[in-house]
């Protein structure tokens, strides 16, 4: 994974509409607002340094398409059932349409599977289990209704394609009622946890974020690694669900705060998920925050964009 700005922008057209019944996914583990069981927030830590690890080259916009660069997303479970605790299969695989054999691991894990509500409310970083037939699963257990969107974020083992994000949709019959983008903060509170954000995204042009954790109104400081990592950040951009997932910048430090540089997809509101780790327990907190850019007064002039990521 890249730890400055690892980009997949992801410009999907889904408009799965059930009348009244929609779909929307989460499984064990951490999401916006909830908590995860400590065992499974024990991951080994990448020894790795930051510098060492390959960003992917700028190119065509990634996880638009269910098959990319001869590697395709196979989701069996399209849709679920709000609700009743059931389980997400899925299988990657290759040109020949067999289940890819092997994977590097990238944070101690050899797949990464974001899932993420349409509506930006609903977010989970899950990490299935591998069978020998080589086909992936996760338990899930739904809380609403609505559409949903799947990221598998994976690099192949045998490929030169180097990392690849593909996206499937989910949907989840159901009761539905459609939830609105929650307002714009810079504070989360999750857990008697404070997290506070300072930076900005902007538009092609990389910006540090810094976010900094309290508990009871202290600084913590000795934040435990997650992944290798005092952090995780995913950002999605409302509307599309433009994709961005990061690392933190190289700090040592655990705690209070945690840094991260980041390139907006474009501009727009994006919700912000941080995971973290303290007390044995992995925590996330959700932020929603404009793009600079979009955030500026009518007449104003955008600064100048880097193409390229």
């Amino acid at each position: 994974m890249n730890p400055a700005a690892k980009i997949t922008a992801f410009v999907t057209a889904l408009t799965a509409s059930f009348g009244a019944a929609y779909g929307i996914g989460s499984a064990v583990g951490t999401g916006a607002g909830t908590t995860s069981s400590p065992e499974r927030a024990e991951h080994t830590r990448s020894t790795a340094p930051p510098h060492a690890r390959e960003s992917r080259a700028a190119g065509p916009a990634g996880g638009l398409q269910v098959t990319e660069g001869g590697y395709t997303l196979d989701l069996s479970t399209p849709r679920l059932e709000a609700g009743q605790r059931g389980e997400l299969r899925f299988a990657v695989r290759d040109g020949a349409g067999e289940p890819v054999k092997e994977f590097r691991r990238e944070h101690g894990k050899e797949l990464h599977l974001i899932l993420a509500s349409r509506d930006l409310v609903t977010y989970r970083h899950l990490h299935p289990a591998r069978a020998a037939d080589r086909t992936w699963s996760t338990p899930v257990e739904l809380p609403a209704a609505g559409d949903y969107r799947v990221f598998a974020d994976f690099t192949p083992a045998d490929s030169n394609t180097g990392d690849l994000t593909l996206g499937a949709d989910l949907a989840v019959s159901g009761p539905y009622k459609a939830a609105e983008l929650p307002k714009p903060s810079r504070t989360a509170v999750v857990d008697g946890y404070t997290v506070s954000l300072n930076g900005d995204l902007r538009p092609d042009v990389p910006e540090r974020l810094t976010f900094t954790v309290r508990k009871d109104g202290r600084p913590v400081t000795d934040l435990q690694p997650y992944l290798g990592a005092y952090g995780h950040l995913v950002a999605l951009r409302a509307g599309d669900l433009a994709y961005l997932h990061v690392h933190p910048d190289g700090s040592t430090e655990p705690g209070p705060g945690v840094s991260f540089t980041a390139t907006a997809p474009g501009s727009a509101d994006y919700r912000l998920f941080l995971d973290f780790k303290h007390d044995g327990t992995v925590r996330t907190a959700a932020f929603t925050v404009p793009s600079a850019a979009a955030a500026q007064a009518p007449g104003t002039t955008a600064p100048p964009q880097e193409h390229g990521h």
